[in-house]
């Protein structure tokens, strides 16, 4: 495989990104070892741009929130459930791209009661405020964000939404850089996606676009955006944590060879420990460290020929590529439980570390046995989730 290095530019904001998701991932690490109207057709859906000019290793959508529509850019997250933006009055509020929502303009803003059935749906119920259903939500970086909960009209694309439980947030801090709050795309009832039921039938799908590529992905909502001729992969239900979306990981590989790894180590234990959890939300994938080291090893064996260069924060196997114009890498793979075998492009398995030539292997030790495949690897691939059916398909379209 060969990687084209002239046409690469990176801005050098590696550090705040790859501490978000270091905290991200210690959150996920320690959280996992232990009724709505749509006016639209069948499918619907939005644009995903890179969130990497805002300094973010996340995805943003722009969707429109109240009535009239205020457009907002979102992170979307299929490793969490609430949907929630920042609100006026905002007592405390990070810096975003657009105006903060002020729910006093918007005709279809409606506060939640603290006995109604949908505050009774949250995970983490706070006090109630002047008679409002509260909600919070904690985030692994040290983030949060605490309001009260309402029913809110979301228009995506040309797609309206009503009566969609929001948390409005009035306190809100961490590193959400640039956004104005986070779509929730997990596989619980308060999610995005389960609040649309049946009216999409547990289906979606994204492809997120390659970083510095200046062009947009997608994301879409409904039965008709699976593709027929996708690579699908059985979802894994863990009764522990029904929120994220397990798969079934057996394998990796490099230069076309399968890795001598056992599969057990990917697999999810009786008390819902372990397995493979597929995350927009975080960057770079995380595996079981005995399975990284073979899988680094592999990938060393193969690269001999390229100057190594001293390691980058998580990344402990890095490259001095300055001056080159292309270079030849092995290919990298997974092996699914299935026979099913995905095969990455370069640039989602060697990535730019600084404006220099450093080029990293990224992926990085776990310490526990739960492997996160994050969202470098997934990009430029369409990713359909079949929740009512259980599988996640893989392409076959590229973006």
């Amino acid at each position: 495989m060969i990687i084209n290095l002239k046409t690469t530019t990176h801005k050098t904001r590696v550090s705040s990104r790859i501490k978000r998701d270091i905290n991200r991932v210690t959150f996920l690490l320690n959280k996992l070892n232990k009724q709505t109207q749509i006016a639209t057709e069948a499918s619907f859906g939005s644009d995903v741009v890179s969130g990497t000019e805002e300094g973010s290793g996340e995805y943003f959508v722009r969707i429109g929130i109240g009535s009239p529509a205020n457009y907002q850019y979102m992170v979307i997250d299929s490793g969490s459930d609430i949907v929630w933006i920042q609100c006026e009055p905002c007592d405390q509020c990070y810096n975003q791209t657009d105006p903060i929502f002020n729910p006093a303009t918007s005709a279809s803003f409606i506060g939640v009661s603290c006995s109604s059935s949908v505050c009774n749906q949250l995970d983490d119920v706070v006090a109630c405020r002047k008679g409002r259903c509260g909600y919070q939500v904690a985030y692994g970086d040290g983030s949060y964000t605490k309001g009260i909960l309402a029913l809110e009209t979301i228009t995506i694309g040309r797609t309206i939404i009503q009566d969609t439980a929001i948390g409005c947030g009035h306190w809100n801090e961490g590193m959400f850089v640039g956004a104005a709050g986070l779509l929730g795309l997990g596989g619980g009832p308060m999610s995005f996606v389960g609040q649309l039921g049946a009216q999409t039938d547990g289906a979606f799908g994204y492809c997120l676009i390659s970083r510095g590529t200046g062009s947009s992905g997608s994301l879409e909502f409904g039965r008709q955006a699976m593709p027929v001729d996708a690579m699908w992969v059985p979802l894994i239900h863990n009764p522990f944590y029904p929120s994220f979306y397990y798969v079934s990981l057996s394998g990796l590989g490099v230069g076309g060879i399968q890795v001598p790894i056992s599969e057990e180590i990917f697999q999810l234990t009786d008390i819902g420990t372990g397995g493979v959890v597929m995350d927009t939300g975080t960057a770079i994938t995380r595996l079981p460290t005995i399975a990284y080291n073979a899988f680094r090893d592999a990938f060393i064996a193969l690269t001999t020929n390229l100057p190594r260069a001293t390691g980058v924060s998580i990344f402990d196997t890095c490259y001095d590529l300055n001056g080159f114009v292309t270079v030849r890498v092995p290919t990298v793979s997974f092996y699914f439980s299935g026979g099913q075998i995905l095969t990455f492009p370069a640039r989602n398995f060697l990535i730019p570390i600084d404006d220099v030539g450093t080029f990293c292997f990224a992926f990085a030790p776990s310490p526990t046995g739960l492997t996160i495949i994050g969202n470098i690897q997934q990009e430029g691939i369409q990713i359909s989730i079949d929740g009512t059916n259980g599988f996640v398909g893989f392409g076959p379209n590229v973006c």
